[in-house]
């Protein structure tokens, strides 16, 4: 595997890392003393690195991954509960700091990749939900406590997971609050992928840089046309499928990759 770049880029005072392989960005969690629980310095800090990553047109995927071996992000950093989330106004405001980030994740142009080892949970969960698709360790563990700390999920923090478990495993989840393993997890949909820690950021990396190596304006459009067809019927906007569908038929790559087919050659894709 080569080498990430360096020097890493910081933020949330060093507790969110941005690295750069090729045409790959990689967003580290990085507080393993708390398991890489979320603050609300990192919830900013995370949306400061998605930002830089979307407006680098060198960038064509991302990928999500805590530092250590022993989360992804294991929910929200409860030490701060006291303070930020002890009431439900409060809880509101708080949810409202980083409303703004979930919706840059849940909405990114980007393909986004998490890449999970050890505890994803509560808060974790969700960002790995909001992400394209989620590659995990065999020995990751995954839910939501809501039930156990008193935290009622609102519909945007239920609507992924609804949508990928289902009703019946989502209710499950959440009423008893349990953790479930990687392969239970990879049953039930809530991941895509389950392999050896050793196997997983290699595997993770390969198949970001196979998307990267892709026509972007292709991806783009798978992208964008399957979160319309996830919508309800009566909010897609397929005004939106179409121009990205001809913006493809148009585009100089649909071109080069006629090309390179016939010439039995890799197309040199430029994103236009």
């Amino acid at each position: 595997m080569p080498p990430i770049s360096d020097p890493t880029t910081a933020f949330a005072e060093g507790k969110i890392l941005m690295t750069i392989d090729g045409r790959v960005g990689i967003v580290t969690f990085n507080n393993p003393d708390k398991r890489n629980a979320m603050s609300l310095e990192m919830w900013e800090g995370l949306g400061q690195a998605l930002t830089v990553l979307r407006d680098d047109a060198g960038i064509r995927v991302v990928v999500l991954t805590g530092a250590g071996d022993k989360a992804f992000v294991s929910g929200a950093d409860i030490s701060q509960f006291e303070q930020s989330r002890h009431n439900a106004a409060a809880s509101e405001e708080y949810a409202e700091k980083s409303a703004a980030q979930r919706a840059l994740l849940a909405t990114y142009p980007k393909p986004t990749i998490a890449c999970i080892r050890g505890f994803c949970l509560g808060g974790g969960l969700q960002i790995a939900m909001l992400a394209d698709m989620r590659f995990a360790a065999q020995d990751s563990q995954f839910g939501i406590p809501a039930a156990k700390l008193g935290i009622a999920y609102g519909h945007d923090g239920l609507r992924n997971l609804v949508s990928l478990v289902g009703p019946s495993q989502a209710r499950l989840l959440l009423y008893t609050g349990s953790r479930i393993d990687a392969p239970e997890a990879q049953r039930i949909g809530l991941i895509d992928r389950m392999m050896t820690t050793e196997e997983l950021l290699p595997a993770t990396l390969d198949t970001a840089r196979t998307i990267a190596g892709n026509a972007p304006l292709a991806v783009q459009a798978a992208k964008i046309t399957i979160a319309e067809v996830l919508k309800d019927e009566s909010r897609r906007d397929m005004a939106a499928i179409k121009r990205i569908g001809d913006a493809c038929m148009d585009s100089e790559d649909f071109r080069e990759g006629r090309r390179a087919f016939m010439e039995k050659r890799k197309p040199a894709f430029k994103g236009r």
